[in-house]
């Protein structure tokens, strides 16, 4: 063989092996942006978490929260280094912009029944009139059972008829609440330590009355979360004499006194199946909920902070459509339980809430379809 035969079988070879690297080149590409695409990220990848303008007041927790229009508010709570203390301060979010604005403060939330400077724990839900109601809940002494309606355009709170009927009232704290078309339902709750509310209470703001209603199906339970969609109320999560629950429940007005709860799957790895394999943490306490719409895989809601022997972070996505639950990227931030959500031109906020005696300023926005960038 000729020497210049040799050399060009050498370049060649030089050539397919450069042209065999080209292409692992590009395989490993590929298989880098495929392995982070949407279906095959990590859940701790999954979604990511925003900063956004701290909380407009002091720093708090067991405030309540609501939507009215194209801005949130947050009003009540307390800060646990002043304990015996409860707030009245209320604030307004406007969403606007980068981070959002805390708008100047609006009118307090009202003394009235509490024997100290406001109240924690307490409940809102909004109707379709355009306004707030925000009660029950505890002022440092006792569990609590007025309410008041918040008009945002006149920025005044109104008495309303207290949590009763003709006989008695019904206090409690930790309950939760939810307002569907024109109407408001009140449920769950403590009375005080070891008292447990199981009732439901639906309030008809055209009359200014309460009414008592069908009885929650699942055990009488505090600190559980609650949340709508499509004219429908959700109850999950919660505590009952020290123990955890995973039931959860779908409330519907529309449908008669015996089917108006229908039992959902547990949030718990209670089945044969292997849809709840993974549902290793989603029960707790104390947590925040959140729905948005039109998400990448639908509607869908948003289960948060709480704690379960721990505080958590971990956040679980809800789908509306077959009932299931996917473990999503952790709150970016301090676990905590006692915080607030709120959904704002369909975009979830998470703000506030309490680690021991340490109480949250900041406010976090959760965005579904982003990969977790850590330091933002």
């Amino acid at each position: 063989m000729t020497s210049n035969t040799l050399a060009k079988n050498i370049e060649k070879i030089m050539k397919r092996i450069n042209i065999s690297l080209l292409s692992l080149m590009l395989l490993v590409t590929l298989f880098t942006l495929f392995s982070c695409s949407k279906t095959s990220l990590s859940y701790s990848q999954d979604g990511d978490w925003v900063t956004r303008a701290a909380f407009g007041g002091r720093a708090r927790g067991e405030a309540v929260s609501f939507t009215i229009g194209n801005y949130a508010y947050v009003a009540t709570g307390y800060d646990p280094q002043n304990p015996n203390v409860r707030l009245t301060d209320t604030w307004k979010f406007d969403p606007s912009g980068s981070t959002g604005t805390w708008r100047n403060q609006e009118a307090d939330y009202p003394v009235g029944q509490s024997q100290a400077t406001g109240r924690s724990q307490a409940v809102a839900f909004v109707c379709n009139n355009g306004l707030a109601y925000v009660g029950s809940g505890y002022d440092g002494y006792t569990a609590l059972s007025d309410f008041y309606s918040y008009d945002p355009v006149a920025n005044a709170w109104t008495a309303i008829a207290p949590l009763a009927d003709n006989i008695k009232t019904y206090p409690r704290y930790d309950a939760v609440a939810f307002g569907i078309q024109d109407t408001g339902y009140v449920m769950t709750g403590s009375l005080d330590q070891s008292n447990l509310w199981g009732d439901v209470w639906s309030y008809y703001p055209g009359t200014n009355t309460w009414t008592q209603s069908v009885s929650f199906p699942g055990q009488a339970r505090t600190q559980a979360v609650a949340f709508t969609y499509k004219d429908r109320g959700y109850v999950v999560t919660g505590v009952a004499n020290n123990t955890q629950l995973y039931d959860f429940y779908l409330f519907d007005p529309a449908k008669p006194d015996s089917s108006k709860w229908f039992q959902l799957r547990n949030i718990a790895n209670t089945s044969s199946d292997t849809y709840d394999d993974g549902y290793v943490n989603i029960v707790r306490q104390n947590a925040v909920a959140f729905v948005m719409l039109g998400v990448r895989d639908g509607d869908l809601a948003y289960l948060t902070t709480g704690k379960n022997g721990s505080l958590y972070t971990t956040t679980w996505e809800y789908y509306f459509a077959n009932d299931t639950w996917k473990e999503k990227t952790p709150l970016e931030a301090g676990a905590r339980e006692g915080a607030v959500a709120f959904t704002v031109r369909n975009r979830g906020y998470v703000s506030t809430g309490l680690s021991g005696t340490t109480a949250y300023s900041d406010l976090y926005e959760w965005h579904p379809d982003s990969v977790q960038i850590t330091g933002n």
